[in-house]
């Protein structure tokens, strides 16, 4: 019988790196796998679990923690990361449109 290598599946935090522990018991219990953590990133040991699967279940905890106002999940190069919005752009794009003053000339 061969035996299979464990696949490690890594999830970047980013700056999302106080939610490690509550992440890493949430993906063990869901997922039943083993899991670690070290500094901002956690490591997943499985041998049938995709890249696909696990964004989602990463996904799925942002969206139970309520946090999907300001973080969400990406793809890269099978490494699931948890990214930041950058609100300061929006903020300017939306100083920056105003309205525009009246050109009406009134008659009174």
């Amino acid at each position: 019988m061969f035996l299979r290598r464990k696949r490690k599946l890594k999830v970047d935090l980013g700056e999302m790196e106080d939610e490690r522990e509550s992440l890493s018991s949430f993906l063990h219990s869901k997922l039943k796998v083993d899991v670690t953590s070290s500094g901002n990133k956690v490591l997943v040991d499985s041998e049938n679990l995709s890249p696909e699967e696990l964004k989602r279940m990463v996904n799925k905890f942002v969206y139970h923690r309520n946090l999907m106002n300001k973080y969400w999940v990406a793809l890269e190069s099978s490494v699931v990361k948890i990214k930041t919005f950058n609100r300061s752009e929006t903020k300017k794009k939306r100083e920056k449109k105003g309205t525009p003053p009246s050109t009406i000339k009134h008659g009174w």
